[in-house]
Formats: C-alpha cells, sequence, structure tokens
C-alpha cells in the first residue's frame, strides 16, 4: 500500500511541475471536404481517388458534349465536426512544366495514384473566382468545357493538352472557424487522406 501511495506521490509531484504547453494538448477536430467523382462522365479513363476527370480535345464535340461531373460532402470525424458551409473556388491553369503521367498508375495496392494529380500546395489564390456556397449537402456539380470556360473567363480555342480547370475549398465550422488552408500532405492524391481539398478536370488530345 506504501509503494502505491509513493508512486502516485511521484506522480503528482510530475505532473505539477509542467511548465510547457503542448499544440496536440488543444487538439480539435474539424470537418474536411469530400468529393465524389462520377467517373462515368470523365471523356477518358479516370480514377475515383485521383479526383481527376478529363476532356478530350481530339473530339470535335468535347465543348459541349463531355462533362465533368462530382458531388460534394464532407468527412465529420464520425459526427465530431460539422461544417456549417464550404465555399467553392475555380480557376484556369496552363500545364505545369511536368504534367502527371497518364493512363494513372496506381500503386502496388492498387488504389491510390502514385502521383499528385495537381501541383502541391493547394491554395486558395487571389485571382481565383468565388464559385458557390454550400450549406446543404451532398450537392452535385455538372459542367461541360463550355461551362467552366465561361465562369473563368477563358477561351477554349487556346486550351492545349494538360491545362485544366481545378475547384478548392474552404470549410467555415460552426463555431466560425475557417479552415483556408490544408497541409499540403493531406491533398496529396497518393496518400488516400480523408480530405479532398482539390478535384479538377484535365484537358488530354487522345485520338479516338
Amino acid at each position: 500500500m506504501k509503494k502505491h501511495l509513493l508512486i502516485y506521490a511521484i506522480a503528482m509531484i510530475l505532473f505539477s511541475c509542467k511548465t510547457v504547453d503542448y499544440d496536440w494538448e488543444n487538439f480539435v477536430f474539424t470537418a474536411t471536404p469530400k468529393v465524389t467523382l462520377n467517373v462515368a462522365k470523365s471523356a477518358l479513363p479516370t480514377e475515383q481517388t485521383a479526383k481527376v476527370s478529363f476532356f478530350n480535345l481530339a473530339d470535335p464535340d468535347f465543348a459541349t458534349g463531355q462533362e465533368f461531373e462530382w458531388e460534394l460532402d464532407y468527412y465529420d470525424a464520425e459526427g465530431r465536426a460539422k461544417p456549417l458551409d464550404i465555399e467553392v473556388y475555380v480557376n484556369f491553369y496552363r500545364s505545369e512544366n511536368t504534367a502527371p503521367v497518364y493512363p494513372i498508375v496506381l500503386s502496388l495496392a492498387g488504389v491510390f495514384p502514385t502521383q499528385p494529380q495537381f501541383p502541391l500546395p493547394s491554395r486558395i489564390m487571389p485571382n481565383d473566382i468565388f464559385f458557390d456556397r454550400v450549406t446543404t449537402f451532398p450537392k452535385k456539380y455538372s459542367f461541360t468545357p463550355e461551362d467552366l470556360a465561361e465562369i473563368t473567363g477563358i477561351d477554349l480555342s487556346t486550351v492545349r493538352t494538360n491545362d485544366y480547370f481545378l475547384f478548392k475549398f474552404v470549410v467555415t465550422m460552426e463555431d466560425g472557424q475557417r479552415i483556408v488552408l490544408f497541409d499540403p500532405k493531406s491533398c496529396d492524391e497518393t496518400r488516400g487522406e480523408l480530405c479532398d481539398c482539390r478535384v479538377g478536370a484535365r484537358f488530354k488530345n487522345i485520338p479516338l
């Protein structure tokens, strides 16, 4: 009994001497975006986990005959984090110097792509266009290339292979906290994190 009391007393002394506050002690759960891609609508084969759809410039009717369809919802940390709303931003981007390989290559597990499908980090930039504020979930979106060109103000005749449209998200929690930036690892499609902070449609030019 005395031994147990001694251990308890030592533990109390150690805890009473704590002088440092750690970030992890104030850990809170937050909701994150969840995107479900309609892979059947992609003009070229894609993977759900890659969060990328494709438009095919080789189709003469690509501007109005192809669709990019997806649904926005959220991960709520098993009921512990509910958002007030999710803001949706969009923009058009020219191809990176080195675009992801196509067809998409999956990891050995056959689930996630071996490359991020868009540049990292993924941030809301000043020239990104506010498109929508979602308060009721899930919400479905569907766009043709012509629709997206009108929204972003680009001329489809200037589009080249691997240029892309990209949607990004800002989450506002019920307490008013806004999550405007996600860790690059969370946005990396190769990792399979429960955070779909972007979804996009990339142009290819593959003969029919």
